[in-house]
């Protein structure tokens, strides 16, 4: 069995057929999805999709480029989202300074809200970085100074030295279908070393579909071509890496092995 450990079922492309979308992903091997919020008015609904399919986890929070949209956003309000039992994770949250679609200083306090909510509530940050390595890294490191807390780099794309810095401190890595293309020779390289206890598959779907799916909106079950990749990269069987990156999510988000 396979877990698809991040995609937007809510988004445009997979919520029109989204029964269809699921079924095609189940019979692909796909036994579980964690599906992403990235804005305060998505929470109903992720955690509704959550709440009325058992195979379905949802997470509650803002994504970087919605940042300038939650100035009032507090602790306490993300913190109660979190007490549903279908939520099982933080985020996505963290910096883009690619697109710079809201303040940096906006971003970075939203980063550590949900940092704080996640050493409180034990559950994983889900952590977009691009293009923010230093101030991702930095506020990593600061915030575990205060204490620990679960955390994940998802969609992994930066370099090997940043994935060395997060895996130092503790974080996870979820590759996603980038890692198939063909101009991803350094993230390749990357997939192949890191270890088997802190590696995740996702698709980000409806983004980012893997080879052979180019051109198409993505969808869960495509995590199954991901996760061949990295087997063959790595010189293991798909049911190997399906096994442990399966264990890994559990682990991390243990909330949905309760």
């Amino acid at each position: 069995m396979l877990v698809d450990s991040h995609c937007h079922l809510e988004y445009e492309g997979l919520v029109e057929s989204q029964s269809e979308v699921l079924d095609r992903a189940r019979g692909a091997g796909v036994g579980a999805f964690l599906n992403i919020s990235t804005k305060r008015a998505e929470w109903g609904q992720v955690v509704g999709t959550a709440n009325a399919k058992p195979d379905v986890w949802a997470s509650v929070g803002i994504h970087p480029h919605n940042a300038d949209d939650h100035p009032d956003l507090t602790r306490e309000e993300l913190l109660e989202a979190t007490r549903d039992p279908r939520v099982i994770g933080i985020g996505e949250t963290g910096l883009d300074y690619y697109y710079d679609h809201s303040d940096r200083n906006e971003q970075q306090r939203l980063f550590r809200i949900h940092i704080d909510v996640a050493r409180e509530t034990g559950l994983p940050v889900i952590i977009h970085t691009r293009d923010a390595e230093d101030d991702t890294i930095a506020i990593l490191a600061d915030e575990m100074e205060k204490g620990a807390f679960p955390a994940l780099i998802h969609c992994f794309t930066a370099s090997e030295e940043f994935g060395r810095k997060v895996l130092e401190l503790g974080l996870s890595i979820s590759l996603s279908g980038i890692v198939t293309f063909k101009n991803a020779k350094e993230l390749q390289e990357v997939a192949k070393t890191v270890p088997e206890d802190r590696l995740l598959v996702e698709t980000d779907s409806p983004f980012l579909a893997p080879v052979p799916h180019r051109g198409k909106t993505c969808e869960p079950g495509f995590v199954r071509d991901t996760a061949s990749f990295i087997a063959d990269l790595r010189g293991e069987t798909l049911e190997e890496l399906s096994e442990y990156t399966t264990r890994n999510f559990y682990r991390l988000f243990s909330k949905a092995a309760a």
